[in-house]
């Protein structure tokens, strides 16, 4: 379990391939000191386990389902992600409760800029529209905030300077794809909602 609170960006280092998946290798010095075999962290908001500890760096296996799903598939040496390692019984609960399993991806489709500040619309399908509403929670690659408007197709977020400034965000440009993990809430209401139905077959 994750706040969507990044602690940290990391570089990615290498991509070794390991069919049908890949190791990703990510330097980020202080939190690898930290960090253990066996760990879980989100890297842009996708849950991976640690599976070796070296040198500053930290290496995780994905499968090809997680690359096909989410945008690790597109990282390479040099590339940036966020980073989070999970909580701990008694952290503080900054963003909201996230769990590291993406729903799905989003595109940016329009980056408005006024000064430091920045907005973003993002493109979606209807599947992940279906789980958000206008002042709930979103996290996009792994980065908690609070949706603005919600529509079938397209939500919006505002971004702070500093969010900007310390995450993967600010350098996004429109096309970019994002991974997104909408409210575990609105996940349960959603199944509740469709159950209702079976009583009737």
């Amino acid at each position: 379990m994750f706040s969507g609170i990044v602690e940290a960006m990391g570089t990615v280092s290498e991509v070794r391939s390991e069919p049908p998946g890949c190791r990703l290798i990510i330097r980020q010095e202080q939190i690898a000191a930290q960090t253990k075999v066996a760990d879980s962290i989100a890297l842009n908001g996708c849950c991976l386990t640690v599976v070796e500890v070296a040198d500053g760096t930290m290496a995780f296996q994905a499968g090809p389902e997680t690359l096909a799903r989410t945008n690790l598939g597109e990282l390479k040496p040099g590339s940036p992600v966020n980073m989070e390692r999970a909580l701990r019984v008694g952290d503080r609960l900054g963003g909201h409760f996230v769990s590291g399993h993406i729903d799905g991806v989003g595109y940016l489709e329009r980056r408005d800029d006024h000064g430091d500040w920045s907005s973003f619309r993002f493109r979606i399908s209807h599947a992940i529209a279906a789980q958000m509403a206008s002042k709930g929670s979103i996290a996009v690659d792994g980065v908690s905030l609070t949706i603005v408007d919600s529509e079938p197709e397209i939500f919006s977020v505002a971004l702070i300077p500093f969010t900007l400034s310390v995450t993967t965000l600010g350098a996004l440009k429109t096309g970019d794809k994002v991974n997104l993990e909408t409210d575990i809430l609105a996940k349960y209401v959603q199944r509740l909602v469709e159950s209702r139905a079976w009583e009737k077959e």
